[in-house]
């Protein structure tokens, strides 16, 4: 779908009338240039496009298929293709939305293809109307304000992102357990966007290489400041993401330390509850039994003393030394652990 024809000329638009397709490449051959703006045209229309401007054929399915990275192609001789990434916050999805815009640039026409929602222009072509100065230079002019708008957009993404890692950052370092879904859906699009933003580095250098005109040269290393300042921002980002996963991971293994650590706790409580029980539950079972010799022998408040109340302490006692000569050893063997380490240093 085409969202505006232009012809400028002398750093001025023409005519603010709708202008078909054969009418601009007509236009072409005058002074000045056109600027031709698509947004996710169908096959049918970038063929249309192709015929009436020119375009190579495997230029026009370049800009049809959707890239991971900018990039920068040169084709035939005098026409350039020029692929950027655009990326944009949702905030009701906590998502970064990427888009691209394939610009062909010719010393007498400029023609840009959107794709996706994040690859508005309007305001760049508005901003270069402002500035004749800059429309004189020609199509050079257009594609430093589609670079222009395309990084200055990266700067709040930049910003949305890093205020959904200061929120996990705060749950992981006060000790708390964070989503490691949201940590790893996080650094997944911080990945993405420093595929968008890094590699647009190298298509900036290419393109300062080929403009001719000095003027617009420190407006294209103004563009590569503020580039340079997202791509560290971006870069830190990922290194950040990577620490915060780490120390989540830490702090999940501690939280399971402490679980391994009180389920251990209680079972050590039901073993020693059962070791206590073992020997009553024996020496009661024992005495219950229905036997002739019990009956008759066991009669009196005596008896009942000696063999009922004796029975069970003596194994009580005789538990508790036990226990507590077991629980001497095994201090005396964590202290001793570290002499070994201790007679390796004073050899």
């Amino acid at each position: 779908m085409i969202i505006d024809c232009a012809h400028y000329r002398d750093g001025r638009r023409q005519s603010d009338a709708a202008m078909s397709l054969e009418v601009a490449a007509e236009k072409c051959r005058e002074d000045g240039f056109v600027w031709l703006g698509m947004f996710e045209p169908s096959p049918a229309e970038l063929d249309q496009v192709r015929r009436c401007f020119g375009l190579h054929e495997l230029a026009v399915k370049d800009a049809e298929t959707f890239h991971l990275r900018p990039k920068v192609e040169q084709y035939e001789s005098s026409v350039q293709l020029v692929i950027l990434r655009t990326a944009r916050y949702d905030d009701a999805r906590e998502e970064v939305d990427f888009g691209e815009i394939s610009v062909f640039v010719a010393p007498s026409f400029v023609i840009t293809v959107r794709q996706g929602v994040a690859s508005e222009l309007h305001s760049a072509r508005q901003r270069l109307e402002e500035h004749p100065e800059l429309l004189r230079l020609g199509p050079a002019s257009t594609l430093w304000s589609i670079l222009d708008q395309v990084v200055e957009s990266y700067a709040p993404v930049v910003a949305e992102l890093e205020r959904d890692i200061e929120q996990v950052e705060g749950t992981v370092f006060a000790g708390e357990v964070a989503p490691t879904e949201r940590i790893y859906f996080l650094r997944r699009e911080v990945t993405n966007f420093h595929r968008a933003v890094h590699p647009l580095l190298a298509v900036l250098s290419a393109v300062e290489r080929s403009v001719r005109d000095s003027e617009l040269l420190p407006y294209l290393r103004d563009v590569r400041d503020h580039l340079l300042l997202v791509n560290e921002e971006v870069s830190a980002q990922r290194d950040l993401l990577a620490t915060i996963l780490e120390a989540n991971m830490a702090v999940i293994t501690v939280e399971q330390t402490q679980v391994t650590v009180r389920q251990s706790a209680n079972m050590e409580r039901l073993t020693i509850l059962a070791t206590v029980f073992l020997p009553l539950t024996f020496v009661t079972g024992f005495f219950g039994q229905n036997f002739g010799w019990l009956l008759g022998h066991i009669s009196g408040f005596t008896a009942f003393v000696v063999y009922g109340i004796g029975g069970l302490l003596v194994p009580l006692v005789l538990l508790y030394y036990w226990l507590r000569e077991s629980r001497r050893e095994e201090l005396k063997g964590v202290g001793a652990a570290p002499a070994p380490l201790h007679r390796l240093m004073d050899g």
